[in-house]
């Protein structure tokens, strides 16, 4: 079994789940008291909050490429980002370790290949629905990429900044979620990437008319494919 390194805490709400995910899907994989291996580095998301917002990316960066040396230096084999937004600087990242970074867009667009879909609606932060860096990855990965219109846009990234990340889940929000949802599915998209891993705690499969992709469960089955390959 291969040793995981957890990039975590942005927010620590979606990280504790990517800690019970990677955990239940090992132990459905091997039986028995089986647990994944893993080494977890949690940041404190006020500061990178406040680099997203001023837009110091390279200092965010910064941050993320020690926790991942820490990651590697603690026997990690395999490194994980668990957060969609940051992988804005998954490069810088990638350029301080020597062990591999399972990118985040990457496992998203193999499973929606795998569903025999190309067009979706990427729900996420204001900066991972509107730059480049995630939805050009997915577009790299052959998808059509649908983004919801600029207030939908707002109130997304207000209700995962102001009430996901503090671990707050509100039924208005939910309905509020699904009207956006709609939208992009009238617009043409064939299914939904949950494109923050705290949007998983808000919405269901049964939100939306189409499939949706969770994010980090996606990411942690990638991961643990990749831990346990052999196994």
């Amino acid at each position: 079994m291969k040793t995981l390194g957890l990039i975590g805490g942005m927010s620590w709400e979606s990280t504790a789940e990517y800690y019970r995910t990677l955990n239940e899907l090992t132990r459905d994989r091997l039986g028995g008291l089986h647990s994944a291996q893993l080494v977890l580095y949690s940041v404190d998301f006020a500061e990178i909050e406040q680099l997203q917002t001023a837009g110091r990316w390279e200092e965010a960066g910064a941050i993320l490429a020690r926790a991942a040396r820490s990651l590697e230096a603690a026997g990690a084999d395999l490194l994980l980002i668990c957060t969609n937004t940051m992988h804005k600087v998954a490069d810088q990242v990638e350029a301080a370790v020597t062990v591999p970074l399972l990118h985040l867009a990457d496992a998203t667009a193999d499973a929606v290949r795998a569903a025999g879909l190309r067009r979706v609606g990427l729900l996420g932060t204001a900066f991972t629905m509107e730059q480049d860096f995630y939805r050009g990855r997915l577009a790299s990965g052959g998808l059509d990429v649908l983004v919801p219109e600029s207030g939908s846009r707002a109130l997304v990234h207000r209700v995962i900044y102001q009430e996901l990340c503090v671990g707050e889940v509100r039924e208005e929000s939910r309905a509020a979620y699904r009207r956006v949802i709609e939208e992009l599915v009238a617009a043409g998209a064939e299914g939904i990437i949950l494109g923050c891993t705290e949007i998983e705690l808000l919405v269901r499969p049964e939100d939306s008319p189409v499939p949706v992709f969770p994010t980090a469960r996606l990411h942690a089955e990638a991961a643990v494919a990749a831990a346990l390959d052999g196994q």
